[in-house]
C-alpha cells in the first residue's frame, strides 16, 4: 500500500508532497474532504506504534479544548483524531510497511531518502 494522509489546504503538506520522489505511485487522501475511518487510523496506529505519535499537539484545537492541560488515553487520542482532522500529525505517508508521520525535517528527510532507495 502507497498512501498519503495530507490537508491540500496545508502548505507545508504541499510543500513536502512536491519533494517526495515517485508522488505518482501514490494514492492521496485530504483528510478535510475524505474523511479518516476507523479503518484507516487503527491501520495507522498498527503501524506507528501509538495513536498518541499519530496525534498533533501543535494543533490549535488541542489548547483551545484546554487537552494540553489533561491526561489523554491512547482512546482520547484516537477518538479525537476520527473527531476532527486537524488532530492528525501530517502528512503520514505509508509505503511498503513502513509509516513516516508528521512533517519535521527528520521524519521528512528519511521518507525521501526511503522513497529514493526503493
Amino acid at each position: 500500500m502507497r498512501k498519503i494522509y495530507y490537508l491540500k489546504t496545508c502548505s507545508t503538506c504541499q510543500r513536502i508532497l512536491k519533494s517526495l520522489p515517485k508522488l505518482d505511485t501514490f494514492e492521496l487522501q485530504d483528510i478535510k474532504t475524505e474523511p479518516m475511518t476507523v479503518k484507516q487510523v487503527d491501520e495507522m496506529q498498527a503501524m506507528a506504534g501509538s495513536y498518541e505519535v499519530l496525534f498533533s499537539k501543535r494543533a490549535t484545537l488541542y489548547k483551545e479544548m484546554g487537552l494540553k492541560d489533561e491526561k489523554l488515553t491512547e482512546a482520547d487520542f484516537k477518538r479525537y483524531i476520527l473527531e476532527h482532522y486537524t488532530f492528525l500529525s501530517r502528512p503520514v505517508i505509508i509505503a511498503d510497511g513502513k509509516i513516516f508521520v508528521g512533517n519535521s525535517a527528520k521524519v521528512v528527510d528519511t521518507a525521501i531518502q526511503f522513497l529514493s532507495n526503493e
